[in-house]
């Protein structure tokens, strides 16, 4: 695959006429001649392991409709990497428009072993892509209508925007609002410490949790929201991972909240509900007890070393760590966000409740970006994200033919999707198709049952949804086809 699509844009100044292997997985058990190409689009991480082609909504569409299946990488991911290692100016081609033009290409031109005339648009490919590819999904299809007939772009997050609290709605609004609650108090109480300047009573609220060796206040702010999760970074299971589906999805966040308002808590526990209260005008810190001793349990435990402020565990600090060029999943998506998609990890501003403390806003993640990728040769950030070049595909009034937007209305990410609540409401048409899973998570519809009428209604009728569309879709070309023979 090409390196660089675009040899006469400015953008790409050090242009280059080098080629990389970009890897790629096909099924065809389903397939008989004549049948449509499923292009999974892999997305923000390896495609080693689960292809996500089997127990899936891409399989019951090669089952339906006799397709192909086929999961790409995503170039600077995986093995599917430009260069040895990710400077600066190794990931000038790390863009949007060339990741893009990486799927037209393929489309256009692969070869598959023992099957002929497959390219596109002589064979209808149809696109599905989750979250990031989910955006990816909706922009190709926008940008090269003519290669790709249909698209799904299933929590296609197709609005950049800065900083993104956002991220935290729906757990606000849809988890268990004693825990919720609670949290809210705390975090309430941990800022006015902060605003007040009380290095005292930080110190002994960072000795609660274990935590008393982190130096930066924000590292101890996101530490201790790690079972929330959040936009970026976090090691543990959370919101997002939640599932319909038991055998995909990890409950951890239940338990979590389960233990914040454990009424049963040992008295060691309650007690620490009290050890602040001087601070904070005798008001008790209520679970404060529990949350500490949770993060203990389960947070802390991920640094085996006990070297809680180290770039291996929970600090994020140390400039040296984030320049590291080695390429990584984690370095490649960072990039991305730092120079055109935004999001950044950021609590609500004070007089609206927030689940993270306020002391996280979008400086802590410009901070990394500007460690991560200084100044190259060739190649330079922006000082925040160029979110013009992202939302430039159309932003919340995205139309293009053919282009089914799914989303989730508990979606963490709901908010930068087709279905936000910043964007207008939507209503169902033939040519751009939408449907909101109510009470669906993080791309809910894409792991399937094989048995699809043992899902549960919200899930099931989803998959129906897509399965009858996707038909129309195929239908339609099929009918163009034979226009089109009968014209000649």
């Amino acid at each position: 695959m090409q390196i660089d699509h675009f040899p006469n844009s400015s953008r790409y100044a050090h242009h280059t006429s080098d080629t990389y292997k970009q890897r790629y997985f096909v099924e065809t058990s389903y397939y008989k001649p004549g049948g449509p190409v499923f292009l999974y689009l892999a997305g923000e991480g390896p495609i080693d392991g689960d292809t996500h082609l089997d127990n899936s909504l891409i399989e019951h569409l090669m089952k339906q409709y006799n397709g192909i299946g086929v999961v790409l990488e995503n170039r600077y991911y995986g093995t599917s990497v430009p260069f040895n290692t990710s400077s600066t100016d190794e990931l000038l081609y790390l863009t949007t428009e060339q990741v893009i033009a990486d799927f037209d290409v393929f489309a256009r031109k692969v070869t598959l072993p023992g099957v002929t005339n497959i390219n596109a648009p002589s064979t209808p490919w149809i696109l599905y892509g989750g979250s990031y590819p989910g955006a990816l999904s909706a922009f190709t299809k926008k940008a090269y209508g003519d290669t790709f007939y249909g698209a799904i772009s299933s929590s296609g997050v197709i609005h950049g925007q800065l900083e993104y609290p956002q991220w935290y709605a729906p757990i606000q609004l849809l988890a268990p609002q004693d825990c919720v609650g609670s949290i809210n108090d705390i975090v309430d109480k941990m800022d006015s410490l902060v605003k007040a300047n009380n290095t005292a009573a930080i110190q002994q609220l960072k000795e609660l949790f274990g935590l008393s060796a982190l130096k930066d206040i924000r590292d101890f702010a996101q530490t201790i929201a790690f079972p929330i999760g959040g936009p970026f970074i976090y090691p543990t299971y959370t919101w997002q991972e939640l599932n319909w589906n038991p055998a995909r999805g990890h409950e951890d966040f239940f338990d979590f909240c389960r233990n914040v308002t454990d009424i049963d808590a040992p008295a060691n526990n309650t007690a620490a509900d009290s050890a602040l209260a001087t601070y904070t005008g005798g008001q008790s810190w209520k679970n404060l007890g529990n949350y500490a001793a949770y993060i203990k349990r389960v947070v802390l435990p991920l640094c085996p070393s006990g070297e809680y402020d180290s770039s291996d565990c929970f600090g994020t600090q140390n400039a040296t760590h984030w320049a590291d060029t080695t390429s990584n999943y984690i370095r490649s998506y960072l990039y991305t966000t730092c120079t055109e998609f935004g999001a950044y990890q950021a609590a609500y501003p004070e007089g609206q409740k927030s689940l993270i403390s306020r002391v996280i806003d979008a400086n802590y993640t410009q901070e990394w970006c500007n460690w991560a990728f200084p100044p190259g040769q060739y190649n330079t950030i922006p000082s925040t994200p160029d979110l013009a070049i992202w939302n430039a595909y159309g932003d919340f009034n995205f139309t293009s033919e053919n282009l089914l937007f799914i989303d989730g209305s508990a979606d963490p990410w709901k908010d930068l999707c087709y279905h936000s609540d910043l964007a207008p409401q939507r209503y169902w048409n033939d040519s751009q198709p939408e449907h909101l899973i109510n009470g669906a998570g993080h791309v809910w519809d894409l792991r399937t049952l094989e048995d699809v009428s043992a899902e549960p209604q919200f899930i099931r009728e989803a998959t129906l949804l897509e399965i009858r569309t996707v038909g129309r879709w195929l239908q339609e070309w099929k009918a163009g086809q034979n226009a089109s023979y009968v014209e000649m």
